[in-house]
């Protein structure tokens, strides 16, 4: 395989592995975000601690693979966006070990008031690691400023940009809408029906807002749209996200929550993969200066790198698989309390 097509295999490697931190993590987090919302029940507040307590450590190992990824075949753009996203970088991290340690300390001490701190930690950390998500992914369709030498030239400041922090709120609005419809799935009675209601409305601000940002893309960043234009074939990526995002109200309407959870992973997966078309051949692109943007083709590893890691990838990535499938079957069913829980 020439060099060229391991680059192009290692870039969609890398929107699998963003796409599946994306659905999964992204139910975590969204769970997080809605646990603010729970009245003042300490066994509700369990039971959607529980939900993800077997299974938020190991969806965070996609990110960190992704990282990995991103660095042994794609060195350049590892170092650039690691510099220029270097505070949202440390403040992503932070919000992800504080939502670790809020999930372990919370039962650690029978006091209300130490509870209360522990929940606004959780859902804190959950809605900040969502919307600096949102803002990195705004980013990297708007474009950063890099110099020649693909050095970040800006500030924190400037990633703060409208279009970027619109990408945020939607991002929270999504996996909100996820991680409701994973809720549905592990909850039961009262607590499912109040579930219920919070899909309904994440689901109308998810909507409000898709269409928001997909009209400020349309106008802010016409070259979002060119390799629709040139590969026409690829718009049928759009449709499928558009069925994918219609079926989860369907599902949830005729009480199929499984069904609902798949159609909203997929939509999840259809956006991940329209970012990747939006900004394709890019890895990091440049604005204003376009001809400064590092492609795949620029920032990639050698040849003989990227042909070792696919090896090592085909080797290693069942494996995640089987495990996740495995840790995902043994907790399937309704959240059960026990003493030796969150």
């Amino acid at each position: 395989m020439t060099g060229e097509l391991l680059a192009q295999i290692w870039a969609v490697l890398l929107l699998v592995l963003l796409a599946g931190y994306a659905i999964l993590d992204g139910f975590d987090l969204g769970v997080g975000i809605l646990h603010r919302f729970v009245p003042r029940s300490n066994t509700e507040k369990r039971i959607l601690m529980n939900a993800i307590g077997p299974l938020w450590d190991g969806n965070e190992v996609w990110l960190v693979t992704f990282g990995g990824a991103l660095f042994a075949a794609f060195p350049e753009a590892y170092a650039t966006v690691f510099s220029g996203f270097y505070t949202p970088v440390m403040v992503l991290l932070f919000a992800l070990i504080l939502r670790a340690v809020s999930l372990e300390f919370r039962g650690k001490v029978q006091s209300e008031s130490w509870r209360g701190v522990w929940d606004l930690g959780f859902f804190g950390s959950s809605l900040v690691a969502t919307l600096v998500f949102g803002v990195a992914v705004g980013n990297t369709v708007l474009g950063i400023p890099l110099d020649a030498r693909g050095d970040f030239t800006g500030s924190p400041t400037t990633l703060l940009n409208g279009y970027s922090l619109l990408v945020g709120l939607f991002t929270v609005s999504l996996f909100a809408m996820h991680g409701a419809v994973f809720l549905h799935l592990k909850t039961e009675g009262d607590l499912q029906r109040r579930v219920r209601g919070w899909f309904w409305r994440c689901f109308v601000a998810f909507v409000l807002l898709y269409l928001t940002v997909s009209l400020f893309t349309l106008l802010r960043v016409p070259s979002a749209t060119a390799n629709f234009r040139d590969y026409p074939v690829l718009w049928i990526m759009p449709v499928l996200n558009a069925l994918a995002i219609a079926n989860v109200p369907r599902e949830m309407s005729r009480g199929r929550p499984l069904a609902a959870f798949a159609s909203s992973s997929a939509s999840i997966a259809a956006l991940v993969f329209l970012l990747g078309v939006a900004v394709f051949p890019n890895l990091v692109t440049s604005n204003p200066h376009i001809e400064h943007s590092l492609t795949i083709f620029r920032a990639a590893s050698s040849p003989k790198t990227l042909r070792i890691m696919l090896i090592i990838a085909a080797i290693g990535m069942p494996f995640v698989v089987v495990y996740t499938s495995i840790i995902y079957w043994t907790y399937r069913g309704k959240v059960r309390l026990s003493e030796d829980a969150y």
